[in-house]
């Protein structure tokens, strides 16, 4: 009997749909006696009898659909919450993409680090305006910060953290962090790692929180006006994980009070960004589009993480990337 992997990587733009030579590694790597669909979500009785899914969390009605047959699910995601929900008590095993976006979405974090450290947003600003503030740099009036100079406090520190992490460390920053598990560890050269209970002491020795953890019970809404009055004045504080651990009111109130030096922001609570909301107009936010994590090199690093995982399936091994369906990630 053939057996059937259903492919539905046909995500918003061109970035996130699979391209056909690594659909056609899919192929070689299942060899005989599978049979590879192409499909998309909207469809239909999509992966009726599906043995693996591979998509951006699951669709509507898929698990009940290939029940019989399913056995693993893979998401191009990082994040996985909802696809929990639909997973809970199946014994279908989810494998997600972590540590796959982590680079570009790093580089985002350090960029925007950087944005506001060395005033480049007042830079633009004036630029705007035509207006030649060269005076104003030299009397120190505009704040400028050297790289090295700065304490950042890495909130959450798995795949993602650590990549932030490892880049601070190169530019000379001085870092520290918190994991659900601390025990393992981070990146060599970070100051102290904590658990997620020592967040308050990790927001009051930085200049710069940069928010990368998963959004779990725990964690949600845990960047809020307690945390944020912990941090060094004049902080930056940059989100690049879910909109959801951060309290969005709390952000805008500290602005508001001159505490904060800028908040860089690729996800929302509610996304797309509504039309109205302060964030589109405040100076001292940068947004993003939640599209830190696009980057030309995002299939040549998921089709290397999909193949791994589809030789270590067949020869029954277990796979990498396996979610903790306990903890949510």
């Amino acid at each position: 009997m053939t057996r059937q992997l259903v492919v539905d990587f046909t995500g918003e733009g061109a970035a996130w749909r699979i391209p056909p030579a690594s659909l056609q590694a899919v192929r070689a790597a299942l060899g005989a006696g599978w049979e590879v669909v192409e499909v998309d979500s909207t469809a239909a009785n999509t992966g009726r009898n599906a043995e693996i899914y591979f998509g951006y969390g699951i669709p509507p009605g898929l698990i009940e659909a290939a029940r019989p047959t399913l056995r693993w699910v893979h998401s191009g995601m990082a994040g996985v919450g909802a696809s929990l929900r639909h997973l809970a008590g199946t014994g279908i095993v989810l494998t997600n993409s972590a540590g796959v976006h982590a680079a570009p979405i790093a580089d985002w974090a350090l960029a925007s680090i950087a944005y506001f450290a060395r005033s480049l947003d007042r830079m633009r600003e004036a630029q705007r305006e035509h207006r030649w503030i060269r005076p104003e740099f030299a009397a120190l009036a505009i704040p400028v910060t050297e790289l090295c100079d700065l304490r950042v406090g890495v909130f959450g520190l798995g795949g993602l953290g650590s990549a932030v992490a490892r880049r601070a460390l190169a530019l000379g920053m001085s870092v520290a962090g918190v994991r659900r598990r601390p025990e393992r560890g981070g990146p060599a050269g970070i100051r102290w790692i904590g658990g997620v209970g020592d967040l308050p002491r990790l927001a009051a020795e930085s200049d710069c929180l940069v928010i990368a953890a998963p959004h779990t019970a725990e964690t949600a809404g845990a960047v809020n006006r307690d945390i944020l009055g912990r941090l060094q004045a004049g902080a930056i504080v940059v989100n690049v994980s879910r909109g959801s651990l951060l309290v969005e009111a709390d952000v805008l109130d500290a602005l508001e009070r001159g505490a904060l030096r800028g908040v860089a922001l690729d996800v929302f609570a509610q996304e797309p960004l509504a039309p109205g909301h302060p964030f589109w107009d405040h100076p001292r936010v940068l947004v993003s589009p939640h599209a830190a994590a696009v980057t030309s090199r995002f299939w040549e690093r998921e089709t290397g993480l999909i193949l791994d995982n589809i030789r270590r399936y067949l020869a029954r091994q277990p796979l990498v990337n396996v979610v903790d369906q306990e903890a949510g990630y």
